[in-house]
């Protein structure tokens, strides 16, 4: 599992039927660094494209998972999906780093 932030939405015109009730949510990975430095406005891996029945918003701060483990959830009935959020981090506690 991953942490990441949500930029945006994708509006599909027909959803197929197992993933009604959900959203596909944009969200960029972030990496130790992003979180270190506390400034998530300009994360720089690439986004990807992750199914959302939590009800995340934007620039809101996920815990993902992907591939396997994201339709993990579902068995046996199986979601066409390769990323999946699991969990909306209210708050994100980090111990200071030490300088020596």
């Amino acid at each position: 599992m991953r942490l990441g932030q949500t930029i945006g939405t994708v509006t599909l015109v027909e959803p197929h039927p197992t993933v009604r009730g959900g959203v596909f949510r944009v969200l960029v990975p972030l990496s130790a660094a992003d979180l270190a430095a506390g400034d998530l406005g300009q994360p720089a891996a690439e986004p990807l494209v992750a199914w959302d029945d939590l009800g995340a918003g934007d620039d809101q701060l996920v815990a993902f998972s992907e591939g396997g483990e994201a339709a993990q959830p579902f068995r046996p009935h199986d979601k066409p999906i390769d990323a999946y959020v699991a969990a909306i981090i209210d708050r994100l506690d980090l111990p200071r780093s030490r300088t020596t």
